[in-house]
């Protein structure tokens, strides 16, 4: 019974308020005919009650019939422009309160959903990118690996063919040992190579550990300066004579130090001075090597830690990965590096964290 008569949708409520306004026309035509007015005067008042109530009917029909349309077909205009943003103020419980209700949750769900494929449009452009970059790199790889391998292939081929040829056991014997050498060559590029390749695609990961960086740099320069015999070079120094502990990946820090050191090693003019420093600033160690040699083209320096790259002025001929590494092993752990021309030479550094 209660819901008989309820007010919860629009037909009952116009179908009210028709039958009420017919009620007070009736009502009112029939008070006004019973006046104690002329019949002129009488109707004059009857037609002003019935302009008023006609206005009021138009302010209730405005009220709750065109305003919650126009309110809906605004927010509707919105959402066929993608513009989500917009809700519906519609908050009755008749038909226009469920509709405004329905079209709101329409457009909170084609917003989530829109903004889904905005993601998974970003992801599929940066996968396409990624996957561009992939075979850009791959083959510039091959076309590179394919230009190193050439040399060595080439000398190989023809040492190998002199050596059928040659009667001579002394050159045949030469022979052999250049084409080990070259072989050894090859296979140290190709080593290197996968290390490097599986360092950039994140198939080995480093195994942080602590220790005393001090002992662990002299260790490294001993073996690689020291420990060789007679050197060609005047060897410098600056270390802290104390231990000074950092966190990190230690067979992976001693492929960069090696890397460093042979590269200024290889670099360092005749009797020119190799200079290793370790510097304690603030909670960082500080390293740097700098070997006095020909300076590096300005606009070429940060192209050193590029695979493959070469600098010209270089005193001798190597793989072109070994600065390439050093970059990937440092950038893996976010640490800062880089290569400076100083006078009369090259400094190469980075900075690493200090432990207590």
């Amino acid at each position: 019974m209660k819901e008989q008569f309820s007010l919860r949708t629009v037909r009952k409520k116009i179908v009210m308020a028709s039958k009420i306004v017919g009620i007070f026309l009736i009502v009112s035509y029939m008070v006004s005919a019973r006046l104690p007015f002329r019949e002129d005067i009488s109707f004059l008042i009857w037609l002003v009650f019935v302009v008023l109530l006609t206005l009021l009917v138009d302010y209730l029909l405005e009220r709750f019939i065109s305003a919650p349309i126009s309110d809906i077909c605004e927010v509707a205009r919105r959402i066929a422009q993608l513009d989500f943003t917009s809700r519906c103020q519609v908050t009755s419980t008749d038909e226009f309160g469920h509709l405004a209700g329905n079209i709101n949750k329409m457009s909170e769900n084609l917003q989530q959903v829109l903004g889904k494929l905005e993601t998974a449009n970003r992801q599929l452009e940066k996968d396409v990118w990624q996957e561009k970059q992939l075979l850009e790199e791959r083959k510039e790889l091959v076309d590179r690996l394919s230009h190193e391998m050439k040399t060595p292939l080439g000398i190989i081929r023809a040492y190998a063919e002199g050596i059928q040829d040659e009667t001579d056991e002394g050159k045949r014997q030469k022979y052999s040992e250049i084409i080990l050498s070259e072989t050894e060559r090859m296979n140290d590029l190709i080593i290197t190579l996968l290390d490097l390749s599986a360092l950039e695609t994140g198939a080995v990961s480093l195994e942080p550990e602590r220790f005393d960086f001090v002992e662990f740099l002299e260790t490294a320069a001993g073996r690689l300066l020291l420990d060789v015999g007679e050197i060609d070079f005047e060897l410098q120094y600056e270390l802290p004579e104390h231990k000074v502990y950092v966190y990190t990946d230690r067979l992976r820090m001693e492929q960069v130090l090696n890397n460093l050191i042979l590269n200024a090693k290889k670099n360092v003019l005749p009797k020119g001075i190799l200079k290793l420093s370790l510097v304690e600033r603030g909670n960082e160690l500080y390293f740097s090597i700098y070997n006095q040699g020909i300076p590096i083209e300005t606009d070429k320096l940060p192209k050193v830690w590029e695979k493959f790259y070469r600098d010209k002025n270089a005193k001798y001929s190597g793989s072109g990965l070994g600065l390439a590494i050093v970059a990937q092993i440092l950038s893996m752990q976010d640490l800062e590096y880089g290569v400076r021309n100083l006078p009369n030479g090259v400094e190469f550094f980075f900075f690493i964290p200090i432990i207590k």
